[in-house]
């Protein structure tokens, strides 16, 4: 995601292969957001981010799923190189990549039926619980940031509208951006119910989503607060529009609760 935050990605000469340059507002993440996912079509050709909420559970958007998907965790895990040595000849990496089936993957349904693209995914089997996780906002007590609030997004996104020919960046890239009205220019997928009672949108100069981004978290002082919806195809998208976790809160919580020892 980068929210485009991001670097730019450009192909230069059959001498150069992928070309990295920083956006105003961006930097490597470096330890921060070691909870992200990355959610890639099976097929190839798109990926998402999401986020590590237990040992089992992943959140991310509805659009980035809803279809056999692999999920990479602990990408950006800030652990001394010998140990992943040693995890990966004891073959533990193995539980850090898995392929899901659609029927592990959860979207939220309104009482009309509408889809929200906001989806649960359950992972096939536990990972490490030395994994870093992502704390929820407290469900008796959750709020929507007020406009003005300063809150952190990243991702892998890359700067072109056709991911299958740009390499992922190297670096997990954050920003910091602002919670504001959203506008007649914020766009997501219209396949979902969106309206102002289940979204938000940031912007500032320069830090925006782009391909690659959706799914992946936006948090305040490491809570998730929101989840990335804006899906654009051509263009990056600032303002940058959200889905508001206290939304969905208690399905949060009820989701992953019913289901799971299934």
């Amino acid at each position: 995601m980068k929210p485009c935050l991001v670097l730019l990605l450009m192909l230069g000469g059959a001498a150069s292969e992928g070309v990295e340059k920083r956006v105003v507002g961006s930097k490597p993440c470096g330890k921060e957001r070691q909870y992200h996912v990355q959610v890639e079509s099976i097929q190839g050709g798109s990926f998402c981010g999401g986020s590590l909420l237990n040992t089992r559970w992943i959140l991310t958007a509805s659009h980035c799923a809803e279809r056999m998907v692999k999920v990479k965790i602990g990408l950006n895990h800030d652990v001394a190189w010998y140990k992943n040595a040693i995890s990966f000849m004891k073959g533990k990496t193995k539980r850090n990549e898995q392929d899901i089936k659609v029927e592990q993957q959860f979207t939220f349904k309104g009482e009309d039926e509408k889809a929200h693209d906001i989806m649960l995914i359950k992972l096939n089997e536990d990972v490490s619980s030395k994994l870093p996780i992502i704390e929820l906002p407290p469900a008796d007590s959750c709020a929507k940031p007020n406009q003005g609030t300063k809150v952190r997004i990243g991702g892998w996104g890359a700067k072109k509208a056709d991911v299958t020919k740009v390499k992922t960046p190297k670096d997990l890239r954050c920003a910091t951006t602002a919670i504001a009205a959203c506008g007649e220019d914020a766009k997501s997928d219209e396949k979902y119910h969106s309206d102002e009672t289940n979204t938000m949108c940031a912007w500032k100069p320069g830090v925006e989503a782009c391909q690659g981004d959706a799914g992946s978290a936006v948090e305040d002082n490491g809570v998730l607060y929101g989840v990335i919806v804006s899906n654009p195809v051509d263009e990056c998208a600032n303002p940058i529009k959200i889905l508001d976790i206290c939304h969905y809160r208690q399905w949060i919580d009820e989701t992953i609760r019913k289901n799971w020892q299934l």
